[in-house]
């Protein structure tokens, strides 16, 4: 695809999460889709809304997908006022999502989490999205995330950062 027919795509609806910990550490997952090529790729939870679905709810549905972790675990305490949108490198747009979307735009949610690290349950979908995790002070995230998101979780980590 040229970056013409790039620019004229539209952006994926979606929502992420940031989990946080009684000590305002946020929870990140290795993803298992990387090439073994690449380096490692950390992210905080993510995922699509379903036709009809509330972000909100989506947000609780993607982090219970995710990481196992269940709505009666936490509780939203922020989200983002509007939508942060992000860009896909060029190369990436044709492998993902069949081609038909630039990135994605998402709507974010911080989330305290209440329970123990042994809730926290990485292989309970069909697809498992992380290999394993960790709690990071916030700070240390964005040196862990992958280049082109970084924006985004500055854009997050700042909205957040009253209630961190």
């Amino acid at each position: 695809m040229t970056p013409e027919e790039i620019a004229k795509l539209p952006y994926r609806k979606n929502v992420g999460v940031m989990l946080v910990n009684a000590a305002g550490h946020a929870f990140v997952g290795q993803r298992t889709d990387r090439q073994p090529h690449e380096p490692p790729a950390w992210q905080m939870p993510q995922g699509g809304i379903d036709k009809g679905e509330d972000p909100r709810a989506a947000a609780l549905r993607e982090l219970q997908e995710e990481t196992g972790v269940t709505p009666d675990l936490v509780t939203v305490e922020a989200e983002t006022d509007g939508w942060i949108a992000y860009d896909l490198p060029h190369d990436i747009v044709p492998r993902i999502w069949k081609g038909r979307y630039r990135g994605q735009e998402q709507k974010w949610f911080l989330l305290r989490f209440h329970g123990t690290d042994d809730q926290v349950i990485l292989d309970g979908d069909d697809f498992q999205e992380f290999s394993e995790w960790r709690w990071l002070p916030a700070d240390e995230v964005l040196e862990q995330i992958v280049p082109f998101k970084r924006e985004v979780y500055e854009q997050v980590i700042a909205a957040f950062r009253p209630h961190l």
